[in-house]
C-alpha cells in the first residue's frame, strides 16, 4: 500500500484573494514536482493562485470534481457566469452538503455555491469583515474538496 502524500508545506497557511490573487512563484517548482491525481494538482495550482495551470487540468476532467474546481476558478477570475454554469454542472455534491453544515461556523449560512458567487461578487475588494469571512468560507470550501479528491481519486 502506498503511504498518502504529505502536502502540508503546499497547504499550510494559504488564505487566498476571493479575485484572482497573484500566483504563488515561489510554489511553482514544488506545483510542477506534485506527482497526484488530477484533481488534486487543479487543486493545489488553485490554492497558490495559478489559475491558468488550474484550468488547464480541469476543464479536462470531466467529473463532477473536475467541474468543481473549474466552477471555483471562474469564481475567482472574476466570471460569475460562468462559474454558476459549471456549478449546474457539478451537481449534488457531498461537499457541498459539508459545506451547508460547517460554514455557519464561519458566520456564514452557505445554501448554494451560486449564491456564494453573487456573495464572492458582493464582497470582493471591500476590505470589510464580509470579505475575509467570504475568503474563509472559500477556504473551507477547498479544504473539503481537495480532501474529497485525495480520499477518491
Amino acid at each position: 500500500m502506498n503511504p498518502t502524500p504529505d502536502y502540508s508545506a503546499l497547504v499550510a497557511d494559504r488564505l487566498p484573494e476571493l479575485g484572482p490573487g497573484s500566483s504563488n512563484e515561489a510554489a511553482r517548482g514544488e506545483l510542477e514536482r506534485v506527482v497526484a491525481p488530477p484533481a488534486v494538482r487543479a487543486g493545489l495550482w488553485l490554492l497558490h493562485d495559478f489559475l491558468d495551470e488550474s484550468h488547464a487540468i480541469s476543464q479536462d476532467l470531466h467529473t463532477a470534481e473536475g467541474s468543481f474546481w473549474h466552477a471555483i476558478m471562474h469564481r475567482r477570475e472574476p466570471d460569475p457566469w460562468n462559474s454558476k454554469y459549471w456549478w449546474r454542472k457539478v451537481g449534488p455534491h457531498p461537499v457541498l452538503k459539508s459545506l451547508v453544515e460547517t460554514a455557519p461556523e464561519l458566520g456564514y449560512r452557505f445554501t448554494t455555491p451560486e449564491a456564494f458567487v453573487d456573495e464572492c461578487e458582493r464582497v470582493r475588494g471591500s476590505g470589510t469583515p464580509d470579505e475575509d469571512r467570504a475568503r474563509r468560507v472559500q477556504l473551507l470550501e477547498w479544504r473539503l474538496l481537495f480532501e474529497w479528491c485525495r480520499s477518491h481519486s
